[in-house]
């Protein structure tokens, strides 16, 4: 359905509400055809950036551009974007064809083609049949699914997506991210979604933005920022993180209380008191006294059942806490119990030293 285009590039975009930067100088390119997410916790400018971008807020300074064109001070209705809500706004007094064909009443298109372009779109949406229904006869995922036929039926280069299955169930919410995807696929055209949930973002991605106090913490594929995350923040906020401080050498070294590791990525060259982070599906809980490099002492502290999974939590002979993920496949590692002496090995090709 795309005719190509809409490649969005913000530069040096700022958003001041009164003293306050809710969005403070950041640059992000989307190219054409992708599904790109901003995520990050509330109040840290993603939302602001998406209603920059759809035209209901207007910049203090830097550029958006669409195509390559800024349209930073271009009303709404004259940018080739369209916007999808978490309230969705339909229409109950209309039907579902109805709310759907909205758009196009101001484009002087034939009824005939209107209804044709109805159907497809519906079709596409997996509500093929259900032009006559009224909006409040539908489930939240079939409203959802309304919301995105109206937004889509007008052949925007820029879908924008502000939260749209916050209002929904974490069942359903599982189901339609799938369903989002493979829409975004069908259709070509680039997403922008704005997201609190790192579930979410990771699941659906192409790439992400991870903001936070209105700046950009870190760009990259879902991969990327999970296994490579270049700050603290970005460790913690996406998944779970074990992380460390300690003293490192330069080379790849870091000393977390008297025991020597040694890090396979991030910020080796650097020196100084620094963080290392790893995540507990890359921790192994070993017997006690197992020997090797990498490996610090502990004891049990929980185990915590979590269905395909245990979180083992063992505190480590340094005084940290550290959180381990064990597959429960009748490996040994859940019959540990409170209190019981391991050894956990962090291995080298996990540890990542955060820049400072």
């Amino acid at each position: 359905m795309a005719d190509g285009g809409g490649g969005v590039k913000v530069v040096g975009l700022t958003k001041r509400f009164g003293t306050v930067a809710a969005v403070d100088g950041i640059d992000i390119d989307m190219p054409s055809g992708e599904f790109f997410s901003m995520v990050g916790p509330s109040g840290c400018g993603k939302t602001t950036t998406l209603r920059m971008i759809a035209g209901f807020e207007r910049p203090d300074e830097g550029q958006i551009l669409l195509d390559g064109v800024d349209v930073a001070h271009v009303p709404p209705h004259r940018r080739s974007v369209n916007t999808v809500f978490q309230s969705y706004a339909l229409f109950p007094h209309l039907t579902v064809g109805e709310n759907v064909a909205f758009g196009m009443r101001y484009q002087k298109v034939p009824k005939v083609d209107i209804r044709r372009r109805v159907a497809e779109v519906l079709a596409l949406v997996q509500l093929k049949g259900y032009e006559e229904r009224r909006t409040t006869q539908l489930s939240g995922g079939q409203q959802q699914r309304v919301a995105l036929a109206r937004a889509i039926i007008l052949n925007p280069k820029v879908l924008l997506l502000d939260e749209p299955l916050g209002a929904l169930d974490a069942r359903l919410r599982k189901d339609l991210q799938v369903e989002l995807k493979t829409l975004q696929q069908e259709l070509g055209i680039t997403f922008v979604y704005v997201t609190h949930d790192q579930e979410e973002a990771l699941t659906m991605s192409d790439r992400l933005a991870v903001m936070n106090g209105g700046k950009v913490e870190q760009v990259g594929t879902p991969q990327e920022v999970y296994d490579a995350p270049e700050t603290r923040f970005v460790a913690e906020f996406l998944g779970v993180s074990n992380v460390l401080e300690g003293v490192c050498d330069g080379r790849g070294g870091i000393t977390v209380g008297s025991f020597g590791l040694i890090a396979g990525a991030g910020a080796l060259r650097e020196s100084g008191t620094l963080r290392a982070v790893i995540r507990p599906e890359r921790v192994v809980v070993e017997a006690t006294g197992t020997s090797g490099p990498n490996r610090l002492p502990g004891m049990i502290e929980r185990v915590v059942f979590v269905g395909s999974t245990s979180d083992i939590r063992v505190r480590l002979a340094t005084g940290e806490l550290v959180r381990s993920l064990v597959a429960n496949g009748g490996a040994a590692a859940i019959s540990y119990e409170q209190g019981t002496p391991v050894s956990v090995l962090l291995p080298v090709e996990g540890l990542r030293i955060l820049h400072s």
